[in-house]
């Protein structure tokens, strides 16, 4: 797997991993794990190309959502209390769009240029542009979305 077009499996002792897509127009090619908190959290809004970034969630119950919630350290309650609060402080517009399936996550970031996305490695297709985190692929040992 690499920032740009080659896909495939990343397990890691049996387990599944996340990784974290954008649209294949974005220009960013690394975040650190903080700045990677804060687009998620709805702190951080634009990439530094000043393009707005667009958020899109997988549903409670998926590996990227469970993924989503311990990045963020917090519970599902928590989760949708933050963004109540976000929202109705004027912080944010909506809470993230939640995506139903990996098929929809790839039509999204195509369709928007600042979409960012936590997807299963077994939803990446060619053509996905998979970000480093921290420096870090999915299959270094150190990434830090591991399980």
């Amino acid at each position: 797997m690499s920032t740009g077009t080659t896909s495939h499996i990343v397990l890691m002792n049996g387990t599944r991993v996340v990784a974290v897509a954008v649209s294949p127009k974005n220009v960013a090619s690394n975040l650190t794990l903080g700045d990677l908190r804060k687009i998620f959290s709805g702190e951080k809004r634009a990439w530094p190309d000043g393009s707005r970034v667009k958020l899109f969630v997988r549903a409670p119950g998926t590996i990227e959502h469970t993924a989503l919630l311990k990045l963020l350290g917090k519970s599902e309650t928590e989760y949708k209390q933050y963004w109540t609060g976000k929202i109705y402080q004027g912080e944010a517009e909506t809470e993230p769009m939640v995506l139903p399936s990996g098929g929809m996550q790839r039509e999204a970031l195509t369709a928007y240029p600042g979409a960012i996305t936590l997807i299963d490695t077994l939803d990446i297709k060619p053509g996905m542009k998979i970000l480093k985190i921290d420096g870090k692929l999915p299959e270094d040992d150190t990434y830090p979305l591991h399980p």
